[in-house]
């Protein structure tokens, strides 16, 4: 369903409006790098014109493709944290394309598997990335037309199909054909890959306008939505300054650089960005005076905190510390707040397939809610999609989202049907997250039905049992997954990783789960790990975990 407001949302109008109005405001920082909003528009233009001249752009019109399909060519950003990877989502949607991101810790199996299932027509890549993109270049059905190579200072061979990325933009004719200009709009696809921890990767489809109200909030402080671009512009806040420190090649961090963007504010990168340093990460927020630090629940909040604790005291300049993907222990943003005086913690619910559905939100003087505050949007459907549940129901359900959502999953119409469902004539986006809904409105959030451990015919969320598992002090991290069980079908195992000298025997795990949990959720055994693998933002591997559970 697609809902027309007074102004329809497009990333590059409105950058490029910004770059008219503020031209010389700081865009984007990164190190001793500055691109300001002028720099911005004029950089993208030109990238956008060397995909053009290569015939990536616009393939289709959009009422002529199903929702599952899409009308652009797609440019590939197998990159980290860099200028480029931003630049590159937006001169793609000025070509007429637009952007799809690749997971950097592929192996080259996977690699080609994405960039089948997303169709590249050209890929953006950071030089150390060429061995696994040769491994898989003449393997793919369509080869993209075009590769650009960003300088990482690496030194492999650059093979004859790429080209250095600043070599094509320095030949690049600058400019954007009006026509192609003329048919940019809301309708225009936003795509993003997520998965492939518990199953193959699925891009999910967004009309922009809907993925820019819905997943970003992009409007009014009323939630209502802007009656003009010029009212947009006007509630530009050049000021605000923000570090997604999970990489860009995940949602969360890309988010919230778009969102800081859409709202005229300044983006600042990391210097470290091939793992989580969190010193490199707050000396960048002291330097360029960052108001607002995105991190990915405990594994990145952790070892922040443990940066902190080092330091002769926090960044000054930080404000908010936003959570999203993940969310935060309670011990741990406890925590977070007695260390950064005056810090307010935002936990955000939400998914790809979703937008934003949730906030739990608190600071020094106001403890966070029991629960997730749902947006009006956001409701829990009963375990077999047919009813919303109301307030108090002790049933368990999905949650879900209405209104702006997702128009499917590229390439996937079976896919798209099972998560996008019709309920009682309204349509829905059911990411497969597990929720209640509590007397006063608050969403408690179990976890994903696809890691729920069904032990003895009870349903245990392997989320909560790692929240519990993780505010034991000599606990660093944990994963929890399920294995086979003669007796219960499943049983729970944690994989742990504890503190150097820790004492804590297993039995003493248990009992601290069992005064959050119920019995039947308890650990029947603990596998010991040196480090727990998460991925690169953050989430829980539960194949990694599975392994270990396995070989233990």
């Amino acid at each position: 369903m697609c809902f027309h407001s007074a102004v329809e949302l497009h990333v590059p109008t409105v950058l490029d409006a910004l770059a008219v109005r503020q031209p010389d405001v700081p865009a984007l920082v990164q190190g001793p790098g500055t691109t300001t909003y002028g720099e911005l528009s004029r950089r993208t233009d030109r990238l956008a014109s060397v995909l053009l001249a290569h015939g990536v752009g616009r393939r289709a019109r959009h009422d002529d493709v199903e929702p599952w399909e899409s009308p652009h060519e797609h440019v590939a950003l197998y990159l980290l944290n860099c200028p480029e990877y931003l630049e590159g989502m937006v001169a793609a949607w000025k070509a007429g394309a637009t952007s799809m991101n690749v997971n950097y810790r592929y192996v080259a199996d996977e690699l080609a598997y994405l960039l089948e299932d997303g169709r590249a027509a050209a890929v953006v890549v950071h030089r150390r990335f060429l061995p696994t993109l040769r491994e898989v270049h003449d393997r793919l059905s369509e080869r993209p037309r075009l590769v650009l190579v960003v300088d990482d200072g690496s030194d492999h061979e650059l093979p004859d199909w790429a080209t250095p990325m600043e070599d094509a933009l320095a030949t690049a004719d600058g400019g954007v054909p009006g026509d192609v200009r003329a048919g940019w709009s809301g309708d225009d696809r936003y795509l993003c890959y997520t998965g492939g921890t518990t199953g193959s990767p699925k891009g999910t489809l967004w009309r922009q306008d809907d993925f820019l109200r819905s997943a970003l909030g992009v409007g009014r402080r009323d939630g209502t939505p802007y009656g003009s671009l010029d009212e947009l512009l006007d509630a530009a806040n050049p000021g605000l300054c923000t570090l997604p420190a999970p990489p860009m090649m995940h949602g969360a961090a890309h988010w919230n650089a778009l969102s800081c963007w859409m709202a005229g504010g300044t983006v600042v990168m990391q210097q470290v960005v091939d793992r989580f340093d969190p010193d490199d990460v707050l000396d960048a927020v002291d330097a360029h005076s960052a108001s607002s630090l995105l991190l990915v629940g405990d594994p990145m909040a952790r070892p922040l905190l443990a940066a902190l604790e080092r330091r002769s005291g926090p960044p000054p300049s930080l404000r908010h510390v936003v959570s999203g993907g993940a969310v935060l222990s309670p011990t741990v943003r406890d925590r977070l707040l007695a260390a950064v005086p005056g810090l307010r913690v935002i936990d955000v619910l939400g998914s790809t397939e979703s937008g934003r559905q949730g906030v739990a939100s608190s600071d020094a003087d106001s403890p966070a809610p029991g629960g997730f505050r749902p947006a009006a949007t956001s409701v829990v459907l009963s375990e077999d999609l047919s009813r919303r549940l109301g307030p108090g129901e002790p049933e368990i359900g999905w949650l879900a989202q209405t209104g702006r959502v997702p128009l499917g999953y590229l390439g996937h119409p079976e896919r798209t049907a099972a998560t996008f469902p019709v309920v009682d004539g309204v349509r829905h986006a059911v990411p497969g997250d597990r929720a209640r809904l509590h007397p006063d409105g608050t969403v408690e959030l179990l976890g994903r039905d696809s890691v729920c451990i069904n032990t003895g015919g009870e349903k245990v969320f392997a989320e909560e049992v790692e929240v519990a598992l993780t505010s034991h002090p000599e606990v660093v991290d944990a994963v929890v997954c399920g294995r086979p069980s003669e007796r219960f079908g499943q049983e729970v195992v944690a994989v742990v990783q504890l503190v150097d000298g820790a004492t804590s025997t297993d039995d003493d795990l248990r009992a601290h789960v069992g005064v959050h949990l119920a019995g039947y959720k308890l650990p029947r055994a603990v596998v010991r790990v040196p480090l727990v693998v998460r991925s690169p933002s953050g989430k829980a591997d539960y194949r990694w975990a599975a392994s270990q559970v396995a070989a233990g």
